[in-house]
């Protein structure tokens, strides 16, 4: 009997996912305190599937972050999570993060539209929840006294919004929203202005990677505009900002 030629993309895919699954696995055992928790068997099929699906890793790790701080929510922890435990919220990252970078279906029906959780949150409680954590952000060092002025505005935005007896309605709200859309974008500027040339090419070249598995079947226009809001995703997580953005 003659030997079976190995099909090279197979075989590579193969090595990938491997090498997928061991990330994994590192990083769930960094979550479980150094505890080994093996993806092996049932649980490797799953994380095969994440990554045959696309899931970028730093997607994966967090929806294992969403998992591992609910657990710890829930009470003292008892034994190591397994990565089984992630799945569902891994899954819910990964639509959020499709949904932000535009390659989810037009048809997809896995979660809700964007826009359609914030539309259930108050205008007010939305600009003191942003207002806190680009305060935290500045307190920390993480963003310069550039960000000074955006902070001054939205503090007067939210002080505003609080004093408008019955809440923000009708054409107030929606040239409330706008301006919230014009801050975030300066704020995006103004954190792409204060990263050096090579970490924003370093940051291309991971929206690159993360786009990578979707890129083949996205016409140039919709991988372009991903492509840009993966940065966008990218820079916040670098200076840890909030989206001020309201929908």
């Amino acid at each position: 009997m003659g030997t079976k030629p190995v099909d090279r993309d197979t075989a590579d895919g193969g090595t990938r996912v491997a090498e997928y699954c061991r990330e994994i696995e590192t990083y769930l055992c960094r979550k479980n305190d150094g505890h080994l928790i093996r993806v092996a068997g049932p649980s490797f099929d799953l994380v095969s599937q994440w990554a045959e699906r696309g899931v970028p890793l730093k997607v994966a790790f967090a929806g294992i972050d969403r998992y591992v701080e609910r657990y710890y929510r829930n009470g003292p922890r008892r034994r190591p999570v397994k990565i089984d435990f992630c799945d569902a919220d891994v899954l819910d990252v990964f639509d959020e993060w499709r949904r932000a970078t535009g390659v989810t279906a037009a048809a997809s029906t896995t979660g809700p539209e964007p826009g359609t959780s914030a539309g259930h949150q108050s205008l007010p409680g939305h600009l003191g929840r942003v207002l806190m954590r680009l305060t935290n952000a500045r307190a920390s060092g993480q963003v310069d006294a550039g960000f000074d002025g955006i902070i001054d505005r939205l503090a007067a935005e939210l002080d505003a919004a609080r004093a408008r007896p019955g809440g923000v309605r009708g054409d107030a709200r929606a040239a409330l929203v706008a301006r919230l859309a014009a801050l975030d974008a300066e704020m995006l500027a103004t954190a792409r202005a204060a990263l050096s040339g090579d970490a924003l090419v370093a940051l291309d070249q991971e929206a690159e990677e993360e786009l990578a598995p979707f890129r083949p079947h996205m016409a140039a226009d919709a991988y372009r505009r991903s492509r840009e809001a993966v940065v966008a995703r990218l820079v916040r997580e670098r200076h840890a900002l909030p989206t001020i953005a309201f929908e």
